[in-house]
């Protein structure tokens, strides 16, 4: 179906929109690299995370067509990329088994199993952990199950009234002799607000070909949520995460379910604004089972927004992110949510923090204290902030 979608791309870097073309046609015009900066051609293509595909298709080319140091940078750089992916899909295998031993199921969010699902081949796409969902009942066990295998806590979470639960989503683990981070899940996002229930993902569930041990991951359309809502809430900062969903448009998937999804689970922004993005930038071919997600009236203004992560070069994960950059950030994710989100954000803003716990030390049988107290705790705070030099 025509594309109905046009952005400005006026501001996007050059060697970015070339970048475009060249997954969008998977071929390649001589004259498209014409005042190309090689340097910053290879810088976007490490920062957005897609140089195994670059490569797989530039390594086809002509010799003399791509400057030879920039043809070695990216052979290097996928070479190490498979070693990483076959590293990780072994450790993905093994503790896919030992959790299975322990009666605990989890569905894997990202990673190897994706890579080979959506791309057919692992050393297409990059990962740097291990992401897996459990059901949070099984969170204590699968912990002790990690740490015995020689992880470590990196994070630990602060919580006043359990909010814990709710208002996080994953705690993050790292093997110090492996060098290799796994996240686990027990929300396929932070909170608030409602997501499809662990049973339901699991009976929805996918078995992966990769791997002769059983691994499991999310069903096409739970992963189009699950995606479309981390991509969404990183700003699409990295075009990796929109590849993922152009793959996944090439695939079959009940795309009327998954917009009943995006609406029951309040998404239906954020897929909208996924599917415009990938058309114009990647030309997803936009069927008619898809028009009814895309025909959502946000669709076009929001994915005007997210262009600009594209403009700056963001990066959301390195601290400190710039204050236009965080003051942007936050303005859209809020006009991503719809009304029932923005509520619950509200309400959430009013659920008492640890920092109120640190301002204003009460016993814990008082805590729900800090529920009428908040707005004096916080004024306090401000307050405090500003006078201390």
């Amino acid at each position: 179906m025509q594309n109905q979608v046009h952005l400005n791309l006026a501001n996007v870097p050059e060697e970015l929109k070339v970048i475009l073309e060249i997954i969008k046609k998977n071929t390649v015009n001589r004259d498209l690299f014409m005042g190309i900066d090689w340097d910053h051609f290879i810088e976007q293509s490490m920062h957005h995370r897609v140089y195994p595909v670059l490569h797989s298709i530039l390594i086809h080319l002509e010799e003399g067509i791509i400057p030879t140091k920039v043809m070695n940078h990216l052979s290097v750089q996928y070479k190490r990329n498979t070693f990483n992916m076959l590293y990780l899909s072994s450790e993905m295998e093994r503790i896919s088994k030992l959790y299975t031993e322990d009666n605990i199921r989890l569905l894997f969010l990202k990673g190897p199993v994706i890579a080979h699902d959506l791309y057919g081949d692992v050393s297409l796409r990059t990962s740097s952990d291990l992401d897996f969902l459990i059901s949070i009942e099984d969170l204590e066990k699968a912990e002790a199950i990690l740490i015995k295998q020689g992880y470590e806590k990196v994070d630990y979470i602060e919580t006043v009234l359990n909010d814990w639960k709710w208002r996080h989503h994953h705690v993050t683990y790292f093997h110090p002799l492996k060098r290799l981070k796994a996240e686990i899940h027990w929300r396929l996002n932070p909170g608030p607000g409602v997501e499809p229930k662990f049973e339901q993902l699991w009976n929805r569930k996918l078995k992966s070909e990769l791997t002769n041990y059983p691994v499991y991951f999310l069903g096409k359309e739970d992963l189009f949520l699950f995606l479309v809502s981390h991509g969404a809430r990183h700003g699409w900062s990295r075009l990796r995460w929109l590849l993922d969903i152009h793959q996944l448009t090439e695939q079959q998937v009940n795309w009327k379910k998954v917009n009943e999804l995006l609406k029951i689970y309040q998404f239906h922004k954020a897929g909208a604004q996924a599917l415009a993005l990938t058309s114009e930038l990647l030309g997803s071919n936009i069927s008619a089972e898809m028009m009814p997600i895309l025909a959502n009236k946000h669709s076009q203004k929001l994915a005007q927004e997210a262009i600009f992560y594209f403009e700056k070069m963001v990066n959301l994960h390195t601290d400190p992110v710039p204050e236009e950059v965080f003051r942007y950030h936050s303005r859209h994710l809020f006009s991503l949510m719809s009304l029932k989100q923005k509520i619950w954000y509200a309400l959430s803003i009013l659920h008492p923090l640890p920092e109120d716990a640190d301002a204003l030390p009460l016993p814990k049988k008082l805590h729900f204290l800090y529920f009428p107290l908040r707005p004096f705790i916080w004024a306090w705070r401000r307050v405090r902030k500003h006078a201390l030099p």
